[in-house]
């Protein structure tokens, strides 16, 4: 199952931009503002999400600045790697403090909360904040799942959350959106695992059991609450994801 999220932009055919980012893209010809809107809603209709009309700006910025422009990693310190035969099987990193764009949604399914709030995180990141203007994308965008008390699957309510690139770490835009709230984010030390594929529901569960089976009983880390990291194309099989579980003292 795709998810609707800027890395589903990596396949299509992207304009030369100037690098500065303050320049406005040039506007797309309507036939091709509706081939992208067409190439979202086939996506969006695979789980149950509709693009409404307003992301065709959105999504025509986002496509052509997205290989234009390098994005911006998420920083963080590497503490250690677990490898087996050569492969990395786990990493502990520690992500210093900084400031996200977060928004919860509490959709039926995890993909669909996903993808609703990352189309708004989309229009804010597209000029729909103070400056008026393109924030650059930062990676990966981090979703935050809370466990139901048995343990047995996800709660609703999803946050979704975009690291402010470096140059507005300090004095971040405000969003006009009053469902995303800028927060402040205490230091974060995390064991890492990469996994590819889709994430939903149903093959997110199988990499928490199986980060756990590797590390083995612990009460360093939360088992109530994870995060799952999103890199790449979702339209290709072997998208890169990392499941963070996180440790209770940084």
């Amino acid at each position: 199952m795709a998810l609707i999220s800027l890395e589903d932009l990596d396949g299509l055919e992207d304009e030369e931009l100037d690098n500065d980012i303050t320049d406005n893209p040039e506007p797309m010809e309507d036939d091709e503002q509706q081939r992208l809107y067409t190439h979202w809603q086939a996506i969006a209709s695979t789980h149950q999400v509709s693009v409404p009309r307003e992301m065709t700006g959105p999504i025509q910025e986002l496509t052509q600045r997205n290989q234009a422009q390098e994005r911006e990693q998420v920083p963080f310190s590497s503490i250690s790697q677990h490898e087996k035969l050569g492969e990395v099987l786990f990493e502990e990193r520690v992500y210093p403090a900084g400031k996200w764009a977060c928004i919860t949604k509490g959709e039926k399914l995890y993909e669909q909360s996903i993808s609703m709030g990352f189309m708004k995180l989309m229009k804010f990141i597209c000029k729909e904040n103070a400056v008026g203007r393109y924030l650059g994308m930062t990676v990966p965008i981090v979703n935050s799942i809370q466990m139901l008390e048995d343990g047995n699957g996800f709660q609703k309510d999803i946050l979704t959350a975009y690291y402010l690139p470096a140059e507005f770490q300090a004095n971040p835009p405000q969003p006009t959106d009053p469902d995303i709230t800028i927060l402040q984010r205490e230091a974060l030390r995390v064991i890492t695992m990469t996994f590819f594929g889709t994430t939903t529901e149903e093959t997110i569960m199988p990499q928490i059991n199986l980060l756990w089976e590797m590390l083995g009983p612990s009460e360093e880390m939360h088992r109530n609450s994870y995060m799952v990291a999103v890199y790449d194309n979702p339209g290709v099989s072997c998208r890169r994801n990392e499941l963070w579980f996180i440790r209770r003292d940084p």
